[in-house]
């Protein structure tokens, strides 16, 4: 889904946000998850960040508000996520200043 555009509210490949992407992601494998990103960091358990794998959740605090954002680890120290409105579905790196000062919680499906 790299490449797709953000869209407030979006679940689809026409248009995600952080929360949709995730959504329709795990969809895709048969794994039902809730639409908005505080209900999904209820879901599965907390995991250090230092035992990250592929697929587990990170959880970012922006705006001063915890779980306001939402991503897919991938591996390799980078997650996939629908940034912000006119951006598109992009890969950063956990590392990177901004990731590493808003990173909250992983968490493992």
């Amino acid at each position: 889904m790299v490449g797709k555009p953000y869209r407030r509210s979006g679940n689809t490949p026409a248009g995600f946000d952080c929360s949709g992407l995730v959504q329709y992601s795990y969809s895709r494998v048969g794994v039902t998850l809730p639409r908005e990103t505080q209900a999904q960091r209820l879901e599965g358990h907390s995991v250090p960040a230092s035992e990250l794998r592929r697929g587990d959740l990170v959880f970012f605090d922006q705006e001063g508000k915890k779980s306001s954002h939402v991503g897919i680890y991938i591996g390799h120290g980078r997650f996939v996520h629908a940034p912000s409105t006119g951006d598109r579905v992009r890969t950063d790196g956990l590392k990177a200043d901004y990731w590493r000062s808003h990173f909250v919680e992983a968490r493992r499906i």
